[in-house]
């Protein structure tokens, strides 16, 4: 044990977060603008020498001066944070790094799940998390069929993720369809896959999954759900892209479709990491185009595409009638039930429920 304390840092305290924030960049990691916990070390001049940080079951932005590298530091930075995690009632912990530390991490009971392109690594404290999250996933494998690949939010399911489904449907045996299972939305996830598995009742060949902690997750992609800059929002797409195609190789999917996006950066940045990541592990990236609110192509239109987020800002008008032509007969009667009241009660009371 050190003779340096653990002390918890507040973003309040901002000569402190200074100091966490040059050893991070000295050790040349930048500070990652969603953080619900950091900790550090400091020398007698006040300077952070070691570091560390959560948000929700992550650890990420951890860091030792390099004139103390040697003297355990980090060990006791990540048993510390460990010990937070638990009192939180999180036991199942994914951290990011570098592809420099990964035997660090592993000494310390961390497993790698995947890295992007030799950049970043995610891994999780789970020996077995990530293959026999991959062995449920291949029971689910049809041998020499033709297996693509959809993943949705469907906050809430619309025309638009009704067309993506059937577009590869058509094309396919069989679809694998994951949907998001991080309860970071407007809509609930129970009620987001609910109205998915009614949308797409009518295709006998979509088998659905939840994402896990593996796909879009706070885990593999936080900035889907925080809207971090394009940079920062470029990285974890890669990673999550890297931790997809090992799910697909599980179940031999060999094509994703993905619905155009025009108006999210964010997802607009997933899609180009996917358009790069995909191919290198032999799978095609299909982008089908949007369609208008009569089913028509939104360029040939010239209208608006359906979108969930114009859904929201309907709702958040107090517009249903306006939603009707947006979404599938299920979707509609949901948003017309007293189930859904809380979740309009919540739309209306959000400032931006457009997704950027």
């Amino acid at each position: 044990m050190s003779t340096y304390p653990i002390t918890r840092v507040y973003d309040s305290d901002t000569r402190r977060i200074s100091a966490v924030e040059a050893l991070l960049e000295a050790e040349g990691i930048r500070r990652d603008g969603h953080l619900d916990y950091t900790c550090a070390m400091f020398d007698d001049e006040g300077h952070a020498i070691a570091t560390g940080s959560c948000f929700g079951n992550t650890l990420r932005c951890m860091a030792v001066s390099s004139a103390h590298q040697g003297e355990m530091l980090m060990n006791e930075i990540v048993t510390h944070l460990v010990e937070v995690e638990a009192e939180r009632g999180c036991f199942r912990l994914f951290l990011y790094t570098k592809c420099s530390t990964t035997k660090f991490f592993g000494s310390l009971g961390f497993y790698e799940v995947a890295r992007a392109d030799g950049k970043a690594v995610l891994m999780e404290n789970r020996k077995d998390g990530f293959s026999s999250h991959l062995s449920a996933l291949a029971k689910t494998r049809r041998e020499d069929a033709a297996s693509s690949a959809v993943v949705m939010n469907a906050n809430p399911f619309t025309n638009g993720h009704l067309h993506l489904v059937k577009t590869a449907s058509e094309a396919s045996d069989v679809v694998h369809l994951f949907v998001v299972s991080e309860d970071a939305s407007l809509f609930p996830y129970k009620v987001r896959k609910r109205l998915i598995e009614e949308g797409v009742a009518g295709l006998g060949n979509v088998v659905i999954h939840d994402s896990g902690p593996y796909i879009i997750s706070s885990a593999t992609f936080p900035s889907y759900f925080l809207g971090d800059d394009l940079n920062v929002a470029t990285g974890h797409a890669e990673l999550d892209a890297a931790v997809f195609c090992k799910i697909a190789a599980a179940l031999g999917v060999t094509r994703r479709f993905v619905g155009e996006e025009r108006s999210s950066k964010v997802t607009a940045a997933y899609n180009e990491a996917l358009a790069r990541e995909l191919p290198k592990a032999g799978i095609e990236l299909t982008v089908v185009p949007r369609i208008a609110a009569d089913g028509g192509n939104a360029d040939e239109e010239g209208e608006a595409p359906v979108s969930a987020s114009t859904v929201r800002e309907l709702i958040k008008a107090g517009d249903l009638e306006g939603v009707r032509a947006l979404v599938p007969p299920a979707t509609f009667a949901y948003l017309n039930s007293p189930e859904a009241e809380p979740v309009i009660a919540r739309i209306k009371a959000t400032a931006d429920v457009v997704h950027h």
